[in-house]
């Protein structure tokens, strides 16, 4: 296609998105391929659209609405707090932020938290605090990371870096220095990796956007050696893995270790933007006034949400609904399976972070477009895989209502395959 035909059609796109004024239909920077469909309201595991349509949501946000949609307690809580105050700034204490971080604390390996609003700034956060560390140790040669293809940490210029995947990276100039990319989980690679540069070693326990591929339990053991060897930082990035989804609070529990520091952001709000840095004391010491900072990190309303979910995450017994939950899921998506051998090959995951492999041929777009057509919505992965994010309090009947529909789903795509 020469230059000039190549305008003409980009002009010819750009003017379907125009209206006769010239203005344009919709002023959103196209960063994101948008379904076309307006959700106007939630309730549960429900969205309903402009139309009133009623969708079984399946994504949660992808993995961010852990408590469905309008939960009464979220609810209540950002209500009232909305109505006292909002933001001041990180120059003076804010009682939430301090209320918050001791219960985070003493549910977890933590001893220090430091409040964001995302999980790239979670994730950014807790690359400078591994630098950070070793910078103060005595050590300002070790600034380098050692992280895993396949890996996702966010869009920011550094974490794109540490997940090194071309396609997001390409346009943006030179790649951040600092990352040393080894195969997942590949425990030989990462020995080798480790030179006199290195300060820690940076790992999603599940890679969510990767494909729902797991680190098992004796590889997280390994890491958690080789860094205690080494004297390298532990760095978790439990973004999407966090605050119930595998069925513990956090997934690194399943493998019985403790990192040193801790990214976590979406399922903490509920919905609400948020984020969180966690730290052992020793791994934060070199986190002093002007090393980092955020605007609206830990702002009253954030807090008042976050710390509502945490509160009823961590009752007694929800975190078990949950693994049951999981176990009913797991289940169906092997009848699934079974029901579809020529589309899926298998089952990944843990807890409600789960995926389906698919056979070559069939591709997370189409499965994602015929369950949208079903009124069910689920998130594509890489490596081939369709994410099943439910919120952890999904009902028995809401699940076996979306697996209903995820069955006719693939349904549409067996009698239909794209050409």
């Amino acid at each position: 296609m020469s230059g000039s035909e190549a305008a003409r059609r980009s002009a010819a796109t750009v003017s379907k998105d125009v209206s006769k004024d010239g203005r344009p239909e919709n002023a959103v920077m196209g960063t994101y391929a948008r379904q076309d469909v307006v959700f106007v309201r939630g309730e549960g595991s429900w969205l309903y659209t402009d139309k009133g349509e009623r969708y079984l949501d399946f994504g949660s946000g992808v993995a961010v609405n852990a408590l469905g949609h309008a939960h009464p307690r979220l609810v209540a809580a950002l209500t009232a707090q909305a109505a006292k105050l909002w933001h001041t700034s990180n120059l003076y204490r804010i009682e939430g932020q301090e209320a918050l971080a001791d219960r985070l604390t003493r549910l977890t390996f933590a001893e220090r938290v430091f409040f964001c609003n995302s999980g790239a700034e979670a994730c950014e956060g807790a690359i400078k605090v591994a630098r950070r560390y070793q910078y103060v140790s005595g050590r300002p040669e070790r600034w380098r990371i050692i992280t895993f293809q396949g890996a996702f940490h966010g869009r920011t210029l550094t974490t794109l870096a540490a997940g090194g995947n071309e396609k997001y990276l390409e346009g943006f100039g030179h790649k951040a220095d600092g990352f040393d990319q080894v195969p997942f989980c590949d425990l030989d690679a990462v020995q080798a990796a480790i030179g006199p540069e290195t300060a820690a070693i940076m790992i999603e326990p599940i890679q969510g956007e990767g494909g729902v591929r797991s680190a098992c339990e004796q590889d997280l053991k390994a890491l958690r050696e080789l860094c205690d060897t080494h004297g390298l930082l532990l760095v978790l990035d439990e973004v999407q893995t966090g605050v119930g989804r595998t069925g513990k609070l956090f997934a690194h529990e399943w493998a019985g270790i403790a990192p040193d520091v801790m990214a976590i952001a979406k399922g903490l709000g509920g919905g609400f933007p948020v984020g969180a840095v966690l730290a052992t004391a020793e791994a934060a010491q070199g986190m002093t006034p002007g090393t980092h900072g955020s605007t609206f990190g830990g702002n009253p309303l954030a807090m008042a949400v976050a710390g509502t979910v945490l509160e009823i995450v961590s009752e007694p017994g929800f975190l078990d609904e949950v693994q049951g939950t999981a176990l009913r899921l797991k289940q169906k998506l092997a009848g699934l399976r079974d029901q579809f051998p020529a589309l899926i090959e298998g089952e990944r995951g843990t807890g409600l972070l789960v995926g389906l492999k698919l056979n070559a041929g069939v591709t997370p777009a189409e499965v994602v477009k015929a369950a949208s057509a079903e009124r069910l919505l689920v998130v594509g992965a890489g490596d081939n895989t369709v994410r099943i994010l439910p919120p952890l309090n999904v009902t028995h009947e809401d699940l076996s209502e979306g697996m209903e529909r995820l069955a006719r789903a693939f349904g549409r795509v067996q009698h239909h395959p794209s050409s």
